[in-house]
């Protein structure tokens, strides 16, 4: 035996394994730079802002867990978590629904597939305002396009963004309509299903509802499972669209569009972000507001990680398990 255990590498091999690592961390030094700028900075600051009172003018002074202890005490964040939970529950069955029904259309379709596929996916690359704004115009009572097809049929349209029993509907369908990009992930993994499955099922005499309900959705069910989370984090994280539909719906918006009426029909519309917003930039109550975030932060994080170790066993299951 010529080679001794434990035997370090010539040195030259050592100096070009030394410029390597270098080489690559000098490659990975910008996107590691932000990460930690944009990314770790913030979210150590704002823990630590949790713990204080913070005004944004004056020196933080710690305050321990008081502002923890105030969330359990504060009637208006028990209406936002009522709020966003509503969205969490409606507007993740509702999109997953609607993207997985609308890619199943398209997915049989024989011609125009590419346009129909174009069009059911350019309203997800509108900016956030101006898809809520189109949406307020089409959908605003006395005169507005919706109210004016109902009128024909005799029908009254719902005070949609004024009504607050249809305010978060309203949103809801804003969402649908921009869940393009859902759809888009949905359709490539059905595009994806092996034909050979459908013929199997069909040679066993499955139709077309058997084959879609016994072949495609076991088969994609794990991008299913991430449209789920990933709508799950989309309403929790809802801001834009509830802003933007209780600035317009309030008509008290000046002319840079924002408004005092926050929550407009009735805290309708007061999600946990936009409640988060308020107390931290128009209350100035910055330690509340960090407090907040934390949360915010905690509960998404959580969702993310059932999301990765589900997908890690949908995995391990598709290879046959560990013993396979």
């Amino acid at each position: 035996m010529t080679a001794t255990l434990g035997a370090r590498p010539a040195p030259g091999k050592g100096r070009a394994r030394a410029r390597h690592r270098l080489a690559v961390l000098g490659f990975m030094a910008p996107a590691i730079i932000g990460f930690v700028l944009f990314f770790v900075y913030p979210l150590v600051a704002t823990v630590i802002f949790s713990f204080t009172k913070y005004d944004l003018i004056n020196a933080p002074e710690f305050n321990g867990l008081a502002n923890y202890e105030f969330m359990f005490k504060d009637p208006l964040l028990t209406k936002a978590i009522a709020n966003t939970l509503w969205f969490v529950v409606v507007l993740t069955i509702a999109r997953t629904v609607f993207a997985l029904g609308v890619a199943s259309v398209i997915a049989r379709l024989k011609s125009g597939v590419g346009l129909i596929r174009t069009l059911c996916y350019l309203p997800s690359l509108a900016p956030p305002v101006a898809a809520t704004l189109v949406f307020f115009m089409v959908m605003r009572p006395n005169g507005g396009p919706l109210d004016s097809v109902l009128g024909w049929f005799g029908v009254d349209a719902p005070l949609f963004f004024s009504d607050p029993a249809w305010a978060k509907p309203g949103i809801t369908a804003i969402m649908l309509w921009i869940s393009g990009d859902l759809m888009i992930i949905i359709l490539a993994a059905i595009l994806d299903v092996p034909q050979e499955q459908y013929e199997a099922a069909e040679l066993d005499g499955a139709g077309p509802i058997r084959r879609w309900w016994h072949v495609t959705l076991p088969t994609i069910s794990p991008v299913l499972l991430f449209g789920i989370v990933n709508s799950v984090i989309l309403a929790l994280q809802l801001f834009t669209q509830a802003v933007v539909a209780g600035s317009a719906g309030s008509g008290a918006a000046d002319a840079t569009g924002s408004t005092k009426y926050l929550g407009f029909p009735d805290n309708s519309t007061l999600t946990f972000p936009v409640y988060l917003y308020t107390q931290g930039f128009r209350y100035f109550d910055m330690g509340y507001a960090a407090a907040m975030a934390t949360v915010l932060f905690i509960i998404s994080f959580a969702v993310t990680i059932v999301l990765v170790q589900r997908m890690r066993k949908n995995s391990t299951a598709e290879e046959g398990g560990p013993g396979a």
